[in-house]
């Protein structure tokens, strides 16, 4: 297929003398293998124990879980590789039936489709060992299927997403589908920890049973079925996923479509017009009606702001999080789980969306750069840009997780927990976003990605997290052993903790930001 060419060849030519995205893309293929191979084993445990209703269990719900990683990650975490940005062939004759097939394939073409193919393998192992070849044959076409799923459902949410929240007037759509999606993990997360729980085994076996029937978990059950004597499941499920994935490809196919027209919403419409000088209208009223300092740092802060609510990256960054800072912690404390170790988590989370700042931007940069912007000043006012998003969302999270838990008591150590938490990812992130900067591709998209992106942006998210929560252990086990007395200490703890890890983090960034300004724009200039 010339798509599948066109892809490789951009792939190549943007790994060519670029050590840096070798090293990413090289650590994608080992983390690809890992995931493949650990996914291998656990879909083949059950027929090398020989366990029918393990597999039966097993197989179903893991596949739903895996269709469901399809469409959350690419939404939370790595994107959508953008190398055949379908907006490039805008202008040229092609059919759209053409390029839906094309970029479908060419989709195909990639580390996560090998890593997801290898790894459900497992699935046909098993049912070989259960019900001999025949089974495995079945089993080998329901995994090739559950595959052309995998990708068709990310393909279509992602640029659904990516179409509404261009447009001003349609991002409420978008906004409420992104919360549909997120929300199925609280569920999902809830009967899995309530069924681990009591052990209740029949509880599962019925959900599996139903999810063998969805087009979630129908691909991954085929050769159960053969291997049970119900042959006559296998073409009705297959149904079930083809009407699935053709479902999904019209609805990609219609947002692809309208995207490529140009039905975003261009302009302020009939808005009046802003008056005043430049500066005023830049620096403006932003919080509670008070005016930012006219300084150099109030310009900033004023531009910042102004850009995470109108670019569509950062405004889908912002969504992400407020849906999943929500939903995580509310299902961890109604499963009886810890929110404290949760707040960790989605403290940062909400600093991660800092990891690539400057790519945001993109050859804009040289602005900054051109005025001799300190490198502090520069990091400060982007962090208090942020900060003023972010922090009364880690507040409304602090107060549903105490409600929701049954402890409004604990509202004031759980708020210090997140700040802490959100202040250390701050002293992680930022020197990361000037050290490990990239490129964006020139979309509108808020999911694309140039190629070896998502790994980059995997790797930048998981190892931010990581590290945050490492540093953040020592407040975590001072809030154990104090006990109630936390109560009462946690929110100054807590605030200076996170102030403290954020000074020491942004001054190491802006130290590094006036010795790399010129390394750090040709980083994240896109075709470079």
């Amino acid at each position: 297929m010339p798509f599948v060419r066109l892809k490789l060849r951009l792939i190549a030519n943007g790994l060519r003398g670029r050590p840096g995205r070798i090293a990413l893309f090289v650590t994608g293929v080992l983390v690809s293998g890992i995931f493949a191979v650990a996914g291998y084993a656990i879909f083949a445990v059950p027929g090398v124990l020989d366990d029918g209703r393990a597999a039966a269990t097993l197989l179903p719900l893991g596949g739903s879980a895996l269709v469901l990683g399809w469409v959350v990650l690419p939404l939370v975490f790595f994107g959508v590789d953008e190398s055949l940005d379908p907006a490039r062939f805008a202008l040229f004759p092609l059919r759209r039936r053409t390029l839906i097939a094309g970029l479908f394939t060419a989709a195909l073409v990639g580390l996560p489709a090998l890593a997801t193919l290898v790894a459900t393998a497992g699935t046909v192992s098993t049912a070989a060992q259960l019900g001999g070849g025949g089974a495995a044959l079945v089993q080998f076409a329901g995994i090739v299927a559950g595959l052309l799923l995998c990708v068709a459902v990310s393909r279509s949410v992602t640029s659904a997403f990516a179409t509404g929240l261009r447009s001003r007037r349609s991002r409420d759509l978008a906004v409420v589908l992104l919360a549909v999606v997120a929300a199925l993990l609280g569920p999902l997360q809830l009967a899995v920890l309530a069924g681990l729980e009591r052990a209740d085994w029949e509880a599962f076996g019925t959900v599996a049973r139903i999810a063998g029937w969805t087009p979630l978990g129908a691909p991954y059950s085929i050769g159960l079925d053969v291997a049970a004597g119900r042959a006559w499941a296998v073409p009705v499920k297959l149904l079930i996923v083809g009407a699935a994935i053709a479902g999904l490809l019209w609805w990609w196919s219609a947002t692809l479509e309208r995207a490529m027209l140009g039905a975003a919403a261009s302009g302020r419409g009939g808005e009046a017009a802003e008056t005043g000088s430049p500066v005023d209208r830049l620096v403006g009223r932003l919080l509670f009606g008070r005016r930012l300092p006219a300084t150099r740092f109030g310009a900033l802060v004023g531009r910042e702001v102004r850009y995470w609510l109108r670019e569509t990256r950062r405004r889908a960054a912002l969504i992400t999080f407020t849906v999943v800072g929500l939903f995580l912690p509310v299902s961890v404390s109604m499963s009886g789980g810890s929110p404290g170790l949760m707040g960790g988590f989605v403290g940062a989370l909400a600093a991660v969306a800092l990891a690539n700042q400057f790519g945001y931007e993109g050859s804009a940069y040289a602005a900054n750069m051109t005025a001799g912007v300190p490198g502090r000043t520069e990091i400060h006012s982007r962090a208090a840009a942020h900060a003023l998003f972010t922090v009364p969302l880690l507040m409304v999270v602090a107060i549903v997780v105490a409600l929701v838990s049954g402890r409004p008591e604990g509202l004031a150590a759980q708020f210090g927990g997140l700040v802490a938490a959100y202040g250390v990812g701050l002293g992680v992130v930022l020197p990361v976003s000037v050290i490990a900067a990239y490129a964006l591709p020139e979309t509108t998209s808020p999911f694309a990605l140039s190629s070896g992106g998502g790994a980059a942006k995997g790797l930048l998210t998981l190892g931010a997290m990581l590290a945050t929560v490492v540093v953040s252990v020592p407040l975590q086990v001072v809030a154990f052993f104090l006990g109630d007395v936390w109560l009462w200490l946690g929110l100054p703890a807590g605030i200076a903790y996170g102030c403290a890890a954020y000074l020491i983090g942004s001054g190491v960034a802006g130290d590094l930001l006036d010795r790399r300004m010129p390394e750090l724009l040709a980083a994240v200039t896109p075709g470079r």
